[in-house]
């Protein structure tokens, strides 16, 4: 991820990560640290992870990120649907390749969008 200045930030010790979507950002800076290949279903899995460490440690916090969360509802009206009954990180890939984008680029967009309209 590039600052406003044009100079890459450096990642941050995981230390220093507050929540799901601070991790998203380190992912987003350096994806094939995390995903192999850059996979959005390898990212599916780490999220579908923090959602049971979440769910069964009884910390605070939405699973927003499970097959049944908050992001995957919100996906199936941004892809027509036309992939719905899918895990969404499968969904991506798919409608990544018929856009011709790369898949993970399209997961950071749809994620951006999805933050921005459940923020308001």
């Amino acid at each position: 991820m590039t600052a406003p200045d044009g100079k890459r930030r450096a990642p941050r010790p995981v230390s220093e990560l507050r929540d799901v979507y601070d991790f998203l950002e380190e992912v987003r800076l350096r994806p094939g640290m995390y995903a192999v290949h850059s996979s959005v279903m390898h990212l599916h899995s780490i999220l579908l992870g923090f959602d049971l460490a979440v769910e069964m440690h009884g910390a605070a916090g939405a699973t927003l990120f499970d097959d049944d969360g908050a992001f995957r509802e919100w996906l199936r009206h941004q892809i027509n649907g036309q992939y719905g009954s899918l895990i969404w990180g499968y969904a991506i890939e798919l409608e990544a390749k018929d856009r011709g984008v790369p898949a993970m680029d399209l997961f950071f967009e749809l994620l951006d969008r999805f933050r921005a309209e459940t923020a308001r």
